[in-house]
Order: C-alpha cells, then structure tokens, then sequence
C-alpha cells in the first residue's frame, strides 16, 4: 500500500475523533479492522484504494471467516470499509462503495447474560468490609440501577450526579448524553460512597469512582473487581459489568412491557437493538407456558 494511502487513513481517523466525535475506544476499533484490509491489500498487491472491487471485498469476508473470525466480527469489520470508504467518496478519491453490498455469513445471535431478581438481590446486600469494597459495591447497585455500560462507569464525573433528582447524566455511543434515573438504593449507596471518597482522593478530583491512588479507576480495574465480588458471593465467576446492565433492561421489561422506556434507558439509538430483550423475555414465557399449559405439559407430569 502507498504512502499517499495510508495518508487516507490518518485523514479518516481525524475525521472520526473531530467530526464525528468517537470515543478512543471506537476508534482503535476501526484502527485495526482497517488494518486488517491494509494487509489484504499488501497481499494482493493493490496499492491504491481506487483498484478495489466488490469481489475483492468478498474475498477479504470469506479469507477472514477461514481465518476462524465470526459472522458478527466480520460485519464489523465491513462496517469500518463501509463507512471508510463513503468517506473517500465524499472527498472525491472513490466514486462508489466497493463493501456497500457484502454482507457476513449469519450466526446465531446471542443473548445477553443477565442474572435473576434473587441473584442480583444476593449480590447486592453483601456486606463491605472495607473502603475499596463499599466503592465496589456502590458501582454494583449504580450500574444495576442505571442500565450503565462499563465505559459510562468510568467516565462518570460527581458533577454529573444529581441525587436530589434521583439521575446522572452520561456519556454514551457516538458521544451521546442522556439523562437516566438512579433509584433509591443506588442513591443511598452513592450518599455514602462520597462521603469515603473525599478521605482517599484530592479535593479537585472529578472522577466519581477512585483507585488506591485516588485517580481514576479503569475499566480493567472495574472487571476485575467484579470478578473478585463475585467469588467473594458465591456469584458466577463469569460474571462481568454489562450483565448488571442486561439485568436492568431485562427486570425492568418483564415488569413494564415498555419497550420504548428501556431504549431509552440503554441509549440506543435503534428499537432493533432493544429488542433482543424481548427474546429474553420470551424465553421466560415459553417456559412458564411448557410447565403450565395441559397440552403442553409431558405426560408423566399431568
């Protein structure tokens, strides 16, 4: 691949952090799903975007799936072509989208984990039994109580708390605020965690949730906290931050039936990405009707 090439990528990455506004997270995404089409590239010789066709595009899609990557994860990566290359058409280097039509092998969608009103209960009242423990917890009860995604955690400032109002206001996907509610007991938790939190960090420091140092804490650090608790409860070790979040969207469907409150709980921007709450929800259903319905029931159980 040509130097004037690779230029395109930078220009693409400045676009994305400066117009388009996408977290660093996103962007190291798209950083190296693109360089994965560099390196097709390189192997096929084509040194200029210009030269690719679609059916270079579905040979990269089915090299990748040989490679033993996913339906899923090849869809991503043709998203990233997607949108770099409807970038090089609106700054004139291409004149159509060579990915536009390619589309990844299906897989089976999976479902969220998330965990029963009892579990998450069990979870939850565990006493602390130390300072970093009640953070923990406190992070526990916000995340279960506000449908928040591990990155909103991390991110969250105090000054955007308002525990008088019961919300906080978070950054989301695509740097989207939104505002979500923060019940009672998360806001009780979080009341008490600021007053520990001002003994273990500097006057002037913004972040809600602090490390030993009293900086910020980092996802890693979230994980691997969870994790700890979990075993700590006898939870399952697998245990990880979106499955508080996957609880509360699921808990709060099963009892309301209002799709529409829960995306915006999320922050999603399609209904379609909500939906797969439903299923979850469904399955719940299906298995209720197997036990109960006297046609459904098997034999030996009537």
């Amino acid at each position: 691949m040509l130097a004037s090439e690779q230029t395109w990528l930078q220009r693409f990455e400045t676009h994305l952090r400066d117009e388009r506004r996408l977290s660093p997270h996103t962007l190291d995404s798209y950083r190296r799903d693109l360089q994965t089409m560099v390196q097709f590239c390189d192997q096929r010789q084509i040194d200029r975007w210009i030269q690719l066709s679609p059916q270079h595009l579905r040979e990269f899609a089915a090299l990748i799936h040989r490679q033993g990557l996913g339906g899923r994860s090849i869809q991503r990566r043709l998203s990233a072509l997607r949108s770099f290359f409807r970038y090089l058409i609106r700054e004139g280097i291409l004149a159509a989208n060579p990915a536009q039509d390619i589309r990844a092998p299906k897989t089976d969608r999976k479902l969220p984990h998330s965990l029963d009103v009892d579990r998450v209960q069990q979870l939850l009242d565990s006493p602390a039994d130390n300072w970093l423990e009640q953070r923990d917890q406190c992070m526990l009860e916000l995340m279960y109580s506000s449908a928040l995604r591990l990155a909103e955690l991390v991110n969250l400032d105090t000054e955007q708390l308002d525990l008088r109002q019961g919300e906080a206001r978070v950054l989301g996907k695509g740097r989207k605020t939104r505002i979500v509610p923060v019940g009672r007991q998360a806001r009780r938790a979080l009341q008490a965690w600021l007053q520990v939190r001002a003994l273990h960090c500097e006057a002037d420091e913004k972040a809600l949730f602090i490390n030993r140092k009293g900086t910020r804490l980092s996802a890693r650090s979230v994980q691997q906290r969870l994790k700890r608790w979990a075993l700590k409860n006898g939870a399952d070790s697998r245990l990880h931050p979106h499955a508080l979040r996957h609880s509360c969207a699921t808990h709060v469907l099963e009892s309301s039936a209002d799709l529409r409150a829960v995306q915006e709980l999320l922050g999603h921007a399609n209904l379609s990405t909500t939906q797969i709450y439903t299923h979850l929800d469904f399955q719940r259903l299906a298995q209720v009707y197997d036990q109960a319905h006297p046609r459904a029931r098997k034999a030996g159980k009537r």
